[in-house]
């Protein structure tokens, strides 16, 4: 018998990129674009507030694990930029893991040392970890964005070469 699906909640910058990259990775079954660690219930693209742009993914731990997905997420987008992606600047642009158990906290805060100790990014990684909240679905036209506007705007790519390694342990 399968294992049961596992939930992600990560922001990293303007969704649309973020869906379309994570949505390649082996093991993940489904995303879905929407709003999220902020303050306006039944957030909406014009009405989010202090909402991040957000993905979230549902992934099969059989055949992928939070670890991988956190290395992949901190390799397509600057975790060291403080409220922006790109040419997208604000708060709902910010980096951000958002958190379901405890074990996820754990691992989020572990892969954080590991890219800070790496030097692969300019500087230290400003990345919010905070447990999950309520997640608000964007609207249908936000929905798979790059599968219907293949040359669409995108702040994410995978940087060639880029492997995250382990820290030394104590």
């Amino acid at each position: 018998m399968a294992a049961q699906t596992q939930r992600a909640v990560l922001a990293g910058g303007c969704f649309w990129g973020m869906e379309e990259l994570i949505r390649r990775l082996p093991g993940v079954t489904a995303t879905r674009v929407g709003y999220t660690g902020g303050d306006v219930p039944n957030a909406t693209y014009r009405n989010h507030g202090t909402h991040a742009e957000a993905i979230e993914i549902l992934y099969d731990p059989e055949r992928t694990d939070y670890r991988t997905l956190l290395e992949f997420f901190f390799q397509i987008h600057d975790p060291s930029t403080k409220n922006r992606q790109g040419n997208d600047i604000g708060l709902s642009y910010r980096s951000a893991i958002y958190y379901v158990d405890d074990e996820q906290k754990r691992i989020a805060e572990d892969t954080i040392a590991d890219v800070d100790a790496s030097g692969l990014w300019p500087g230290k990684v400003v990345t919010e970890v905070e447990p999950v909240g309520p997640f608000w679905e964007a609207e249908p036209e936000h929905q798979d964005y790059l599968q219907r506007y293949p040359d669409g705007y995108t702040c994410h790519f995978p940087r060639p070469g880029w492997r995250l390694p382990e820290r030394a342990k104590d």
